[in-house]
């Protein structure tokens, strides 16, 4: 990848691009700390305003007390970089590389994270660190780079090749996983020219497919022990027992993100976007139709306690969108996803005074095993915390609204 001034990104972004940062450049020109975020800006810029004023330090994004580098940080800055390069409003950016200079060395060395804990959800910040590389050439970010891929080169692996969720999580793949390392590896790929990366990125995607899917309803179940040795595992298949929405929101984001960078002749792409109608597919057969919206537990609307949740409804609004947009799918996906974007901004989307952009009804966590254990039922994922602008909700709203807003990037 080859470093380029900043300066010239808007001419080498188009026309469209550049008309979309003129309209809102005036507005922003007076859009500081001090005054309320003005309505009369896009979805996108008001929550990417109200992320910045929430949490002026962008190291406090998830945790007040305790900085670290987290996935969550990835995915809301990664939003971030995409407001910035639509509007041109560098604070944006600057906001970004805070998070990074803080964080990573002069050496590349990365702050809090280890090598040797195999967590693949540490991958996932490592997504703006392309951009900041590609705007900046500031070495230090190659190098951390290189550090997130070493971590992949020799991360644990299920007998077919699927990479553990976590080292402390032996034999399991999770559908969050897929999102966290395999867009990041058809990146580097792509950046780098390490083309091998691309087969390591389609594999994975298209081996938890083949893992975790239900004939019946294509939906996909959160986790599989390859080991069956977990409690939350069926004894036959290592199946978790739900499909949790945004286990399988992140499945999806991470499909559409892939192919990306995934060259149009490469071998494995029919696979990939074969599989993407079949998961479009099941996706809308479960959108509630009174409200556009994705319930916690997907295919059990109706049953006492489940809940239309937000952070799950944003990411099938992103990708559904964006792969209607990009010729993935037919563009009939592009309506339901305008009727879920619909849904979200009557049911979760609140403005305080301020004119700060809130979004409820997140589930604040959830996954598989651990201490105290996590069984996977269907009271589980229906029994945890629900919150308001949890990152998982408030990243996937930027980019569920930038692709709704049409904009070309």
């Amino acid at each position: 990848m080859t470093p380029r001034h900043r300066s010239c990104r808007l001419n080498t972004a188009g026309f469209a691009l550049a008309a979309a940062a003129v309209a809102c450049a005036a507005v922003l020109t007076a859009c500081r700390a001090s005054n309320p975020v003005p309505e009369t800006l896009p979805w996108s810029v008001r929550m990417t305003e109200s992320v910045l004023r929430r949490s002026p330090d962008p190291a406090h994004l998830e945790s007040p007390k305790k900085p670290y580098w987290e996935y969550t940080y990835g995915l809301v800055l990664k939003a971030v970089l995409e407001t910035w390069t639509v509007t041109g409003e560098d604070r944006y950016f600057e906001y970004v590389r805070r998070y990074y200079d803080s964080f990573i060395g002069d050496d590349g060395s990365i702050r809090t994270y280890r090598i040797d804990e195999y967590n693949i959800d540490r991958i996932n910040p490592g997504k703006p660190l392309f951009r900041l590389y590609g705007e900046t050439g500031d070495e230090k970010f190659r190098m951390a780079l290189d550090t997130l891929r070493s971590q992949m080169a020799s991360h644990p692996r299920t007998s077919a090749g699927g990479f553990w969720h976590k080292k402390k999580y032996p034999h399991q793949m999770w559908l969050d996983g897929i999102y966290m390392a395999s867009p990041f590896l058809a990146q580097y790929g792509a950046e780098f020219d390490e083309p091998g990366l691309f087969d390591e990125a389609a594999e994975q995607v298209l081996l938890m497919e083949k893992v975790s899917r239900e004939e019946k309803t294509g939906l996909l179940y959160h986790g599989w022990d390859e080991s069956r040795k977990q409690k939350w595992a069926d004894p036959n298949t290592g199946l978790s027992s739900q499909f949790w929405g945004r286990s399988m929101g992140w499945y999806a984001m991470a499909v559409v993100d892939v192919l990306d960078f995934l060259p149009v002749d490469h071998p494995k792409r029919p696979e990939l976007t074969a599989l993407f109608t079949r998961l479009a597919t099941a996706i809308a057969n479960v959108q509630d139709p009174e409200t556009g919206l994705w319930y916690q537990v997907l295919d059990q609307g109706t049953r006492k306690g489940n809940y239309p949740e937000s952070s799950a409804s944003c990411m099938f609004v992103y990708a559904l969108a964006k792969g209607a947009r990009t010729g993935l799918l037919h563009p009939a996906y592009r309506h339901i996803a305008e009727k879920g974007y619909q849904g979200i901004l009557e049911r979760f989307i609140r403005t305080d005074r301020r004119g700060w952009v809130n979004i409820d009804s997140a589930c604040a966590v959830a996954g598989l095993g651990g201490d105290p254990y996590r069984d996977g039922s269907y009271e589980y994922y229906i029994g945890e915390k629900i919150r308001s602008n949890d990152p998982k909700a408030v990243g996937p709203f930027i980019l569920a609204s930038l692709e709704m807003e049409n904009t070309v990037r």
